[in-house]
């Protein structure tokens, strides 16, 4: 059997919701898509580790900078003397 697009499963759902209003027969309470949710929050943590390696990249990069002027500057100063 071919596996149903979303919008195909979507209308044969309310569809059903529809005739069962009309019929009085209650339709069956969709199952709760656990699995959509563990990626979701596993997306949401890989984001979490992406910018904090970013930011940690940043700041290492700022500290080498901050110490090579620093050294710069007592090169010069040292050349001066």
């Amino acid at each position: 059997m071919a596996k149903k697009s979303k919008l195909a499963e979507r209308a044969a759902e309310l569809e059903a919701a529809v005739a069962g209003l009309f019929t009085g027969t209650p339709a069956e309470a969709p199952a709760a898509p656990a699995k959509k949710k563990k990626r979701k929050a596993k997306k949401a943590a890989k984001k979490v580790v992406k910018a904090a390696k970013k930011t940690a990249k940043k700041a290492k990069k700022a500290t080498k900078k901050a110490a090579k002027k620093v050294a710069k500057k007592a090169k010069k100063k040292a050349k001066k003397r």
